[in-house]
């Protein structure tokens, strides 16, 4: 097996691949990052204040969570991508594991992001839609943009994250999902999608209300997570992975209100689209004529390295950039324009042969892109068209120019840092059996860690294993724990055992909070709604700390009321409620979470009627319940 997995290895690493699937991850991951860290920038109080606006223990959170933004924003436009890469994955494990994010507001997907962003420290994702890949053209600005080969990557680069982060996590869920019975009975997108508290706002009843469906869609989920760690690699079944996959997580951010959950697993579609297919787009969108021809002056750096950053945001390919002294010549069209002229301006030349020049030019160049058309609009407005055409006439004429043919230009060339360079480039060149032998014992190694998971709570936990009754079995359990403790907090590797048969069972009651307002009028908190519903934007980790943690088949009074209070703390501030005169009621509604499938079973949850059980008093910063203890058996 050893051997085999190398001689793969070294297979897949030999093969070239266009670099388009892992910078459009790249940007893709970025995205999810940066949305979640806008997310808890807005709910910073109520996961991480002890008393929301009232007790602020971390003042400093707001500032770091800025400043995981700016890496964000970085991983998503490619800009000195080591770096933010590796920041990024320091900022994940931090906020995970030393603040309540992930203790009280588990996302569902934080550990997953820690694996995705440890496989990026990896991949050369600094080669397509990355400044990264701009600012190396421009460290050489006088060689042309059309010398640069397209940029490929290695084939295994593409595998590797996907066999790892979904085929690893597909096959440990479908093993779960074994022990839960409406799985089993083929209902496992079924229950989720009737229960008020998980469901979004969009009303998916003509799907529940379909039995065959519904069935058919679980039993291929199940099939398909058991399946495609082994044959996602297949030519003939990728394409099949990739439309089930992406059917599957879109459904799931689409129906459920753990949006950042699907959102996150979709960004690895990127990698199982086929390379072909990304050749073909690349030659749908390309422009086979150019629509604008520039000439600019081959012997000014500021002109050389304007024609690579316009060239590098040309995503369709609709601008020729030409030097002036070595094809002015050959356009009739310009022999009006002796050389010196041409030399003072950038001019261009469209496909009717009309001639631009300045700060024209740019007009037509974002124009001819299509996608900046609005910014070519604005400048043509008066004002701001003779701002910047006194702005272009400023640089123009005192911009610097070298009077020497290129080889007389000495610039510092860019080295491409990266840990991807290094090891599936320099390295494996250097010592390709080597290489093949080394990530082997790593993939080895990391199948071994998610076994230890899998077999920890998929199989010991489920069927209630006692480890502790002797030496040998404490030890190894002792040495599992540790190994789980690595593995989770800082490869991503965890149980994914959602929503299973054990979730549900019991769930039975669901709670709600109102308010009575000065005009003495009962109000829905903008939390849960009269249906039930968690209301945006009260999902993702929100969601979490709700219905996974504070109501659930067996609730804990203490944890309770902990959350009762930083709800009824952080919405009241929110919508100007004085708490100290707010009395706050609280709701409980029966609902029904069978294992067995129920016609319009999602609205005879969501019209179930609502009791009052208790009141929530605040006076100066304390909260006062009068709750019934046995919640549980209402």
């Amino acid at each position: 097996m050893y051997k085999l997995l190398s001689s793969k290895i070294l297979n897949l690493h030999s093969k070239p691949a266009p670099a388009t699937g892992i910078g459009l991850f790249r940007l893709l991951y970025g995205l999810v990052t940066l949305q979640e860290i806008i997310f808890l920038l807005y709910f910073n109080h109520l996961i991480f204040d002890p008393i929301p606006y009232l007790d602020v223990e971390f003042p400093m959170i707001p500032f770091f969570l800025c400043l995981w933004g700016v890496i964000a924003a970085f991983i998503v436009v490619g800009y000195r991508y080591q770096f933010a890469v590796i920041c990024n994955y320091i900022f994940w494990i931090i906020f995970v594991n030393f603040t309540p994010m992930q203790r009280d507001f588990d996302g569902g997907f934080d550990i997953f992001m820690i694996g995705a962003g440890f496989f990026l420290l990896f991949m050369p994702g600094n080669r397509a839609f990355a400044i990264d890949s701009l600012r190396y053209k421009l460290s050489t600005p006088f060689t042309h943009y059309s010398t640069y080969p397209k940029p490929t990557v290695s084939t295994l680069a593409y595998y590797l994250p996907v066999a790892i982060c979904l085929g690893l996590l597909y096959f440990d869920s479908a093993i779960h999902k074994m022990f839960a019975e409406h799985w089993r009975n083929g209902l496992g997108s079924w229950l989720p999608t009737t229960q008020p508290y998980y469901v979004s706002a969009i009303d998916m009843s003509p799907l529940l209300n379909n039995e065959l469906l519904v069935k058919t869609i679980g039993y291929i989920i199940l099939v398909f997570q058991f399946t495609f760690l082994f044959f996602f690699s297949n030519s003939r079944l990728r394409i099949v992975y990739l439309f089930i996959g992406i059917g599957l997580h879109l459904g799931i951010t689409l129906s459920f209100n753990i949006y950042p959950f699907g959102m996150g697993m979709l960004t690895f579609y990127t990698l199982l689209i086929p390379f072909s297919w990304w050749r073909c787009i690349g030659e749908l969108i390309t422009s086979k004529q150019p629509a604008l021809t520039v000439f600019y002056d081959q012997q000014c750096p500021l002109c050389n390295r304007t024609v690579l950053t316009l060239n590098h945001f040309d995503i369709f390919k609709r601008i020729d950039f030409k030097s002036a002294q070595g094809y002015a010549s050959a356009y009739p069209a310009l022999a009006s324009l002796n050389n010196e002229t041409l030399l003072t301006d950038l001019y261009a030349l469209d496909s009717n042969n009309r001639i631009y020049s300045g700060i024209d030019t740019y007009i037509q160049i974002f124009a001819k892109m299509y996608y900046l058309l609005p910014v070519s609009l604005i400048m043509r407005l008066p004002g701001i068209y003779h701002y910047a055409a006194n702005k272009y006439r400023t640089i123009a004429d005192s911009r610097a120019r070298i009077s020497c043919s290129s080889e007389c230009i000495v610039t510092t060339k860019l080295s491409d840092n990266s840990l991807y360079h290094r090891i599936f480039e320099q390295f494996a060149t250097r010592s390709p059996k080597l290489f093949s032998l080394r990530v082997a014992k790593i993939l080895i190694a990391l199948l071994f860690l998610q076994l230890n998971s899998t077999i920890h709570y998929g199989l010991i936990y489920r069927f209630k294993l006692d480890t502790k009754h002797n030496v040998i079995g404490t030890a190894f359990a002792q040495a599992s724990n540790s190994l789980l403790m690595i593995s989770q907090n800082f490869l991503g590797i965890t149980p994914h055992a959602l929503y299973l048969h054990d979730h549900f069972v019991g769930y039975d009651h669901i709670l709600a909070i109102t308010y009575i307002d000065q005009n003495n009028v009962e109000r829905w908190l903008p939390f849960v709604n009269d249906q039930g519903r968690l209301l945006a934007p009260n999902w993702g980790r929100v969601h979490s700390m709700w219905a996974n943690i504070a109501v659930t088949p067996n609730i804990d009074h203490k944890r309770l009321q902990k959350f009762i209070m930083k709800v009824t703390a952080f919405w009241g501030q929110e919508i100007g409620l004085n708490l100290d005169q707010t009395l706050f009621l609280i709701k409980v509604k029966k609902i029904n979470a069978p294992s067995y499938w129920v016609y319009d079973q999602l609205h005879k949850n969501f019209s179930s009627p609502w009791s009052n059980i208790g009141i929530v008093k605040w006076d100066h910063g304390t909260v006062i319940f009068d709750l019934p203890d046995n919640i549980n058996e209402l």
